[in-house]
């Protein structure tokens, strides 16, 4: 099966910017993770045995395990349109995942499923709080439930509340059905744009108090663009109006690898700490000039190539 651009914005959020996930599970799960837990992610390519001797591959959105007090293992789905498959599709890649790291006592298998749960990005009358499936054998039943998250219960208040960051991206689906009447006029777009002004200025407030890094901002606004050049394709006066408000990103989202050394570094020992280090990335992959990195750093050229020649000994 194909991914759309939303898979792909969802499985970006959770590779380049795990921690955001676990607000998420709080939400849905009723966990209570801090945030600072590990997560571990799984391969989301798998293969189903066909009757004809064959292998299908499937790709799950996401699975991962949090390792907090208790190790437990999630499996995400992200719907942006209804699909009667889908119940289908999550019990093959729960049994899937489940049957990876199954093992066998003696002459018992044992299989532990994941917890999974659904992200709907549209939603109508028909979409459902929650989805069951019920496995019937020999001698007993058993069941268990798939929790979804609808996008449009969650306003900006609840989601910056909540600490929801991660279904920023996806906000403009909340907006979608009044695209045409925001592209035609003006006052009606000021609405969004107002409202997207508000985004920014709350991810700046986050990240001013350190709750947020400059990388984790970027990606959201960045994420937040892809799904809005989608999404709003036919709409042109949409998406400069949103753009416009959002703001231009601070770093270069293409330099991945500010995320690696430098961030794990910079957790450690200190928040200048690790900027520096990421800027030092941003240099010798050259997407900034020495003098460039320097200012943002707000240190000379000298003291900064001096960083640099003491960075990674």
């Amino acid at each position: 099966m194909s991914n759309t651009p939303y898979d792909d914005v969802f499985r970006t959020l959770l590779n380049d910017c795990s921690s955001l996930i676990l607000p998420v599970i709080n939400e849905v799960f009723g966990e209570n993770y801090t945030g600072e837990e590990k997560i571990i992610f799984s391969p989301n390519e798998h293969f189903l045995n066909s009757q004809d001797g064959g292998e299908q591959e499937r790709i799950t959105d996401t699975c991962f395990t949090v390792l907090g007090t208790k190790e437990k293992k999630y499996h995400w789905e992200c719907q942006s349109r209804p699909d009667s498959s889908m119940l289908v599709r999550i019990f093959e890649y729960d049994a899937q995942i489940a049957l990876d790291q199954g093992e066998v006592r003696k002459n018992k298998l044992i299989v532990t499923f994941p917890h999974s749960a659904v992200l709907f990005l549209r939603c109508n009358q028909n979409t459902p709080e929650e989805m069951t499936v019920e496995i019937r054998t020999p001698g007993t039943n058993a069941s268990y439930n798939i929790p979804v998250m609808k996008l449009q219960h969650f306003t900006v208040e609840k989601i910056f509340e909540k600490r929801l960051l991660f279904l920023i991206p996806f906000h403009i689906f909340c907006h979608e059905k009044c695209f045409a009447l925001y592209d035609q006029s003006a006052s009606q777009r000021k609405v969004l744009e107002a409202e997207y002004e508000d985004i920014r200025g709350r991810l700046e407030t986050l990240l001013e108090q350190g709750s947020i890094d400059e990388y984790t901002k970027c990606t959201i606004v960045d994420m937040s663009w892809r799904v809005l050049e989608n999404i709003a394709r036919d709409y042109e006066n949409v998406k400069k109006g949103v753009k416009s408000v959002m703001g231009g990103k601070v770093l270069d989202y293409e330099a991945k690898r500010i995320k690696t050394e430098g961030r794990t570094e910079g957790r450690r020992e200190g928040k200048k700490e690790g900027k520096l280090e990421a800027l030092v990335e941003l240099v010798r992959d050259n997407i900034l000039s020495v003098q460039e990195a320097a200012s943002r750093a707000n240190l000379t050229e000298t003291g900064f190539r001096e960083f640099m020649q003491n960075y990674g000994k």
